[in-house]
């Protein structure tokens, strides 16, 4: 794929990008992906979601799309995969890019998705809730969350956590996205909170087409050329 901004700005690729952050983290490290996305002529839309519930995330993630001034392609990465599988149908979407995300099937949950991990899978490390809510070790969260981040960025993304609701892992996508839109995956093939064995086994039940990577499972914020390649991609390939 050329890296010119010419060809990643190409006259036939969807223009609206809106992107979907997942649990414990909030909308601001898409910053990287964003800053060449916009360099490259895309119209970029961050959404904030409270990740408190599943349906309270959907109608966040729809009002973005309902913003949008033409079709677009909608992006999530971890948890915000499930957001995308179930506010996808919008009319205005024409492309799902999952970067390192869950992409459940009709009835599943990210509760569900993670409750039985096979032997020796890496173990978040989810403390406890609290009124309702989860967060990672901090002493855990760069290694598991964050491991080819700079150690920096990692504490501080540890330290700023933002609350994920249980009643968010519980809400089941009624009808996926992924069956009446094409998607992307891109996989972290080191990565600790969702296990590669299992993006791959979601791509692929998605149909998606995959492109696979080095990475932890903030690659968004570790490598944000791969994955605006991989949602230049999108853009350009909904467009025909």
């Amino acid at each position: 794929m050329s890296t010119t901004g010419s060809a990643h700005a190409a006259p036939t690729a969807i223009k609206n990008i809106v992107l979907v952050h997942g649990g414990f983290v909030d909308g601001s490290g898409w910053e990287g992906v964003y800053d060449i996305l916009t360099k490259d002529g895309y119209r970029v839309t961050v959404v904030q979601n409270p990740t408190t519930s599943l349906a309270d995330d959907v109608a966040v993630t729809r009002r973005a799309l309902a913003a949008q001034d033409g079709p677009a392609i909608l992006v999530g990465h971890s948890y915000g995969g499930v957001v995308i599988t179930e506010a996808g149908a919008d009319p205005k979407v024409e492309g799902l890019v999952y970067i390192a995300a869950f992409a459940p099937d009709a009835g599943e949950s990210v509760s569900s998705l993670i409750a039985n991990p096979p032997p020796g899978a890496p173990t978040p490390p989810i403390l406890p809730p609290q009124d309702g809510f989860l967060f990672l070790d901090r002493a855990k969260f760069a290694a598991s969350f964050a491991a080819d981040v700079e150690p920096a960025q990692a504490a501080f993304m540890a330290d700023s956590q933002v609350p994920w609701g249980v009643a968010a892992l519980d809400g089941q996508v009624t009808t996926p996205a992924w069956r009446s839109r094409p998607s992307w995956y891109l996989v972290t093939a080191d990565d600790r909170m969702i296990p590669a064995p299992a993006q791959r086994q979601m791509a692929g039940r998605a149909g998606a087409a995959v492109r696979e990577t080095a990475g932890s499972h903030a690659v968004y914020v570790s490598n944000p050329q791969v994955v605006a390649d991989v949602i230049e991609q999108a853009a350009q390939a909904a467009a025909k």
